[in-house]
């Protein structure tokens, strides 16, 4: 027997839109859209990823959860997700959907700070829907490298972007691989995966825990 809708309750993808709608009214810049990300722009996302890898999943900015709901389809287990969110009424509503997952509230800018008594090994991917054409390339830069010194080496630091041109310049420190344009998403976005590379064109062969110890690969 098909499910049935409880009368007078929206819709959970309606009451995440007027979420969203209400966090950018009061804070465009951190909050970035107006609405949540779409299904296949989450699952564009998650594609990136390995389940089969191990440490943790680290998310920037999860929102209200549609490229969460995308990983943990993709494999990734809920426990081993670290979601980072500025909103302390995002982080109530995450803990709420993924209790097994790790909740952090505060500013993905400075997520090493947050992680550095939680993230016990390195991490095999970074996934963010940061806002990043809303920071100073600096900023965006210092994001980057942040995540690349918590990852495995060749994990990816992925990222989707409304703009046609990469928030990341191109550089031979790392390779971008880009997404087609994922034109289902309102409005159109496209997925960048970036991974760190050593002057021979391979992953570097260690990482920083947040301790300030390197642990060799």
């Amino acid at each position: 027997m098909p499910r049935q809708r409880q009368s007078g309750k929206p819709p959970v993808r309606i009451e995440d839109e007027a979420r969203f709608l209400r966090s950018w009214v009061e804070r465009p810049l951190v909050t970035g859209a107006v609405t949540p990300s779409g299904k296949m722009l989450a699952r564009t996302m998650a594609s990136y990823l390995d389940p089969a890898a191990t440490g943790p999943v680290i998310e920037l900015g999860p929102g209200t959860g549609p490229v969460t709901e995308a990983i943990l389809r993709r494999g990734v287990p809920e426990n081993r997700l670290i979601l980072v969110e500025y909103s302390a009424d995002f982080c109530s509503l995450l803990a709420r959907r993924f209790p097994a997952a790790t909740i952090l509230q505060g500013d993905a800018y400075n997520f090493p700070e947050l992680l550095a008594e939680r993230l016990q090994e390195p991490a095999a991917a970074t996934v963010s829907s940061l806002p990043l054409f809303t920071k100073p390339l600096p900023m965006r830069m210092k994001l980057l490298n942040d995540a690349f010194h918590l990852m495995q080496p060749g994990a990816p630091f992925v990222q989707f972007t409304y703009s046609p041109v990469s928030p990341i310049p191109k550089s031979d420190d790392y390779s971008s691989q880009p997404s087609g344009r994922v034109w289902w998403n309102l409005p159109p976005a496209r997925v960048w995966a970036y991974r760190r590379q050593n002057a021979n064109g391979h992953a570097h062969a260690h990482q920083a825990l947040p301790n300030g110890k390197h642990r060799p690969r």
